[in-house]
């Protein structure tokens, strides 16, 4: 890993980040880039040192007349410059580089890659295109794309409840991981089962719904997809056995591989729901992951508003609601511990028999981003003892450098922090000095590129990972535009 950011720190100091090959990931940049330094003190937009990061017009995948008149909306109230110029290149980056638009047997439908890698992520896709949502209703064609997203992800849902990661379309010879000891399908990219990628497409499907009215989306293949959504959860409870999802690769990293024969580590059936791997795509320790089980409660609760009042189906409404009540009161039994000096915290995960992980990582679902995620009340105050551990020497994912401090995980390893930590601390803030600090860190942690990574080192942020991450930049867009929204203005404008 050390070596692939040497790499890249070496091509990017070059100004050319090119595609390249490493260790079965491909790592691609959908431009060049220009070495920028950028100094402290701008007051002035300097046009020649904050140049667009977009590729040309013809070169963008998706345009929204609704993005990019919110762009220039925003761009004019900023005085930073720095910070306009990375709201420019993040915001639209999803649309820009990995949207691919078409109608499929006269529907809307819509492969979003996770940007570097060309293949869609149930979680990264229904998280990239989460913020163009609020603007749906003033761009017919951004509409139809994000129905698009959710169509497709039914799709895929249908395929395969239990993969992470699908190919557009079928992959027949040279398919990325088909050597895996799992049930590899053509159209799978990764088989990894994560709850929260079941999660994911429900919470865009009903945020859509909810803004825009238009429940068209919901129609046989919904129906399909929630029904394989319920057998799955049920199914990972593990009160029959274990389970038909079993996975195996040959790997020299622990964390991509599953023990006891691809089964995991046991776990007591208490009624909270096994997730293989982390949203890291790490796989868990032990196999109740909470902050994936407290996002599976508030989406079969949205599933259930949906079925029972879109498609008069109340008694699988019925069934997801049960569901949702028998995992919050497991939530509630065990998955709390009362830590010395924070009080009573949220675990990690846990086991059902007694154990418990005590840390977070820095993919969301987390800990950290349990609010942000509408999973839990902000002022619940173990949410707030548990934000106040995760953001603390006691988590050992926790690191702090001279560059900044953050969350990162063992997907990367020892010192190196994820800028979406950072800002899951800054959306999940009540406090405006540390929502300034949070958007300060991830501008000053940008390596000049104008764009947000997936991790940095905490004492240089030019040895870093992933230079092409759409999450991360979309999400640094719409906390900007939530911050802008709420009247914060002036808080952004006295960032130095």
């Amino acid at each position: 890993m050390k070596n692939m950011k040497v790499i890249r720190k070496a091509l990017f100091g070059l100004g050319v980040l090119g595609s390249i090959v490493i260790s079965n990931e491909v790592y691609a940049s959908a431009r060049s880039y220009e070495k920028i330094k950028i100094e402290q003190d701008n007051t002035t937009v300097n046009q020649n040192r904050y140049k667009s990061n977009r590729p040309d017009k013809d070169k963008r995948l998706f345009s929204s007349a609704a993005v990019e008149n919110e762009i220039l909306r925003v761009k004019k109230l900023l005085k930073n410059p720095k910070l306009a110029w990375m709201f420019e290149n993040c915001f639209p980056n999803t649309l820009d580089t990995t949207v691919h638009y078409r109608l499929t047997d006269g529907k809307d439908d819509t492969f979003v890659y996770t940007g570097d890698i060309h293949a869609m992520w149930l979680r990264d896709s229904g998280a990239q295109v989460w913020p163009y949502v609020q603007l749906a209703n003033k761009d017919e064609k951004l509409k139809k794309m994000l129905a698009g997203v959710i169509r497709r992800q039914f799709k895929c849902i249908i395929i395969d409840p239990y993969a992470n990661a699908f190919n557009d379309g079928a992959i027949l010879v040279g398919n990325h991981w088909e050597s895996d000891m799992t049930d590899m399908k053509p159209e799978l990219h990764e088989r990894k089962w994560e709850i929260d990628s079941l999660c994911y497409p429900i919470r865009l499907a009903y945020h859509y719904w909810r803004t825009t009215g238009d429940a068209s989306v919901f129609d046989a293949e919904w129906l399909d997809a929630i029904k394989n959504v319920l057998k799955t959860f049920r199914e990972q409870q593990r009160k029959d056995g274990v389970g038909p999802y079993k996975f195996q690769r040959k790997t020299e990293r622990q964390l991509d591989t599953l023990n006891n024969n691809g089964l995991g580590n046991p776990v007591n059936p208490v009624g909270l729901i096994v997730s293989a791997f982390r949203p890291s795509d790490d796989a868990t320790t032990y196999q109740f992951l909470v902050p994936s089980n407290f996002f599976a409660v508030t989406s079969l609760r949205k599933a259930a508003e949906i079925l029972e009042t879109v498609n008069n189906e109340g008694s699988l409404a019925k069934e997801c609601t049960a569901l949702a009540e028998e995992v919050e009161s497991a939530l509630k039994k065990y998955a709390t511990f009362n830590h010395p000096e924070y009080g009573t915290i949220y675990a990690f995960e846990v086991d059902g028999f007694g154990n418990q992980y005590l840390m977070d990582d820095s993919n969301a679902p987390s800990l950290l981003s349990l609010a942000y995620l509408g999973d839990v009340d902000i002022n619940d105050p173990i949410y707030q003892n548990t934000r106040n551990f995760v953001w603390s020497k006691d988590n050992p994912y926790f690191f702090k450098g001279t560059a900044g401090e953050g969350i990162g995980g063992p997907h990367i390893g020892y010192d190196m922090v994820w800028p979406m930590s950072i800002m899951m601390k800054a959306f999940t803030s009540q406090d405006d000095k540390e929502l300034k600090e949070c958007i300060k860190m991830v501008m000053d942690t940008d390596a000049g590129t104008g764009f947000i990574h997936e991790s940095f080192n905490k004492n240089d942020p030019h040895d870093f990972t992933r230079a092409w991450f759409a999450w991360q930049n979309t999400l640094f867009g719409e906390l900007i535009l939530k911050t802008v929204n709420e009247g914060k203005i002036e808080l952004l404008n006295s960032i130095e």
